[in-house]
């Protein structure tokens, strides 16, 4: 991303940052001109809307593979003040984000906030009585699956009060905390980083032994409870430790650190916890991906040259990592990584995150388009990135080639403006197409807005009835000849159920599609549902059912679900 688009993505990672996060979205979409055709809108209420045809054909005995229950993650820790979260029907929670990476387990509520929010020691939560034990708790009692972001960053918080730039020690900085004034931004009035005090300022040391001692801990409390962590991740995008955690992590990450730490800490979750799932190495985007910190910000001639990177045979960063832990594994017997993880995040201009994010016609669109760049081949990202990115499908050749059997996480993502349709919409499409691939997991950043369209997005999948009805376990091939369409099919073991998910992205043209059940007998009974811009909920529909096929309306930007018994 570019460092305004990275602050306004990154900011909303703590609550109190979620205003200026808004703030600078709007500014970057303001200076964003755009073609005129892209200039779409919905059509004011009540004026006609043009309808056209689609053909939407589902192969019930295509090529089939299942669906990870863990790709509907989100990444929550809060607990129950927001009793939502868990209506959405999402199947896992991450403890994770920038503050988890000097999470201090043996204080059970404490972090440092970071870079979002003036280097701060906080509580995780604002109770006494919460700790990590809460989290896992909650997900116990809601039947919810827990990611737990471990440390290795090498320093934890050592209080809750504690702070890296004290404005008595450094003088006036550029911003101040408004509760606190003596606690700076660390950035000195005319721009200028302020050079931190050292660690011991804020923090206490976390060695792979303490991590170690955290992990036998919750072994140990399982043993009356069943396991409480389903995967571990190693720390949260590493290569932003010289901005996130500058107070105590200066210089940027190279390839070597990060592998080092990887083995550390990674061995130390599999002493305690012989059967862990760990995942990693959590990178932040498309930089990460390929480079390392040292590589991307150490000034105009490092970046050009890439040091790091022609250190390590001018190898990507992820494939150069796989391999080097897949020869430790070779070497040892120890297998140290189970599952890729990455981050990803749209780095256009007025994207944002959560609620975040620019909803005019043209920023709406690209917002839908650019869920392209998780997937399709040919597909050029439209950003500054400005390559075909296929990111899934890239993934997955990385680990082919260099560490097969590993599954692949996607540990946070969002392509914000929950709160518009075309948030809501490309959560169901990359829903969709993280069946589609078989992703092992993915965690949306951080979860939906109450009845937001995002919300719904997920209830089409998870509880599309309200009565826990949802897409099902087994992905089947589903096309549409319709542009500015997606279809995602799905049927349960035993081939006698199908669920469909359609996608009309148009805001003004709607949809009249007739759905082939290529390979099924005629449904024996057939229920439909659509989420349409200005419903308030999932509704149920009318559709004409025929000798293998139903016809069904899609509304302008609407997600529509066909509920089917079949028999093949």
């Amino acid at each position: 991303m570019t460092a305004v688009a990275s602050a306004a993505a990154k900011s909303v990672r703590v609550g109190m940052g979620i205003a200026a996060a808004i703030a600078i979205a709007a500014a970057i979409a303001a200076c964003n001109p755009v073609p005129a055709a892209d200039q779409v809108g919905a059509p004011p209420p009540g004026a006609a809307v043009a309808t056209e045809s689609a053909k939407v054909t589902v192969a019930c005995q295509g090529p089939s593979h299942p669906i990870s229950e863990l790709i509907y993650g989100v990444g929550a820790y809060y607990p129950d003040r927001s009793e939502h979260q868990w209506a959405t029907g999402a199947t896992a929670r991450r403890w994770g984000g920038d503050a988890s990476s000097r999470f201090n387990w043996r204080l059970g509520n404490a972090w440092n906030s970071n870079h979002n929010w003036y280097f701060r020691n906080v509580k995780v939560v604002d109770a006494p009585s919460f700790s990590y034990e809460t989290f896992f708790e909650e997900n116990r009692q809601h039947r919810v699956r827990s990611a737990l972001t471990v440390p290795m960053l090498g320093w934890v918080a050592k209080d809750t009060t504690s702070y890296s730039f004290p404005v008595r020690i450094f003088g006036p900085q550029q911003s101040v905390g408004f509760d606190n004034p003596d606690s700076g931004n660390g950035i000195d009035p005319s721009g200028i980083p302020l050079t931190p005090l050292p660690p011991t300022q804020t923090s206490v040391p976390f060695t792979a032994s303490d991590l170690e001692d955290w992990v036998r801990t919750i072994r140990e409390k399982d043993a009356s409870r069943g396991r409480s962590v389903e995967m571990y991740i190693l720390d949260n995008e590493p290569m932003n430790w010289n901005r996130t955690h500058r107070d105590v992590h200066p210089e940027p990450a190279t390839y070597d650190e990060v592998l080092d730490k990887t083995i550390a800490y990674g061995t130390a979750i599999r002493r305690a916890d012989p059967e862990a799932v760990i995942a990693g190495p959590a990178e932040w985007g498309w930089l990460a991906y390929h480079f390392s910190a040292m590589d991307t910000t150490r000034g105009k001639l490092a970046k050009l040259l890439r040091w790091d990177r022609l250190k390590h045979w001018n190898v990507p960063f992820i494939p150069w990592y796989l391999r080097k832990l897949r020869d430790h594994e070779k070497r040892t017997g120890v297998r140290l990584l189970d599952v890729l993880d990455v981050h990803f995040y749209p780095a256009a201009p007025g994207m944002g995150t959560s609620t975040a994010g620019a909803t005019d016609p043209a920023t709406a669109a690209k917002r839908i388009r650019m869920t392209r760049s998780l997937w399709d081949p040919d597909y050029v990202d439209e950003s500054w990135i400005n390559q075909k990115m296929r990111v899934l499908p890239l993934l997955k050749e990385w680990v082919a080639d260099n560490y097969p059997g590993l599954g692949i996480s996607i540990g946070e993502w969002s392509f914000g403006a929950e709160n518009h349709m075309s948030g809501g919409l490309a959560v169901a499409e990359v829903l969709g197409r993280f069946g589609v691939q078989g992703l092992t997991s993915a965690f949306y950043w951080y979860y939906p807005a109450d009845r937001s369209p995002a919300f719904w997005a997920f209830r089409a999948y998870r509880n599309f009835d309200g009565k826990g009805s949802r897409f099902l376990d087994v992905s089947i091939p589903a096309t549409s000849d319709a542009a500015d369409t997606s279809v995602f099919a799905s049927r349960d073991v035993s081939g006698r159920h199908a669920v469909v998910i359609l996608l009309n992205f148009r805001p003004d043209l709607a949809r009249k599609a007739n759905v082939t059940l290529d390979g099924c007998r005629s449904p024996a009974s057939v229920r439909t549902f659509r989420y349409a811009q200005g419903d308030a909920v999932i509704l149920p529909t009318q559709s004409a059912a025929a000798a293998g096929s139903v016809t069904l309306d899609l509304p302008p930007y609407s997600i529509s679900i066909l509920d089917a018994n079949v028999t093949q």
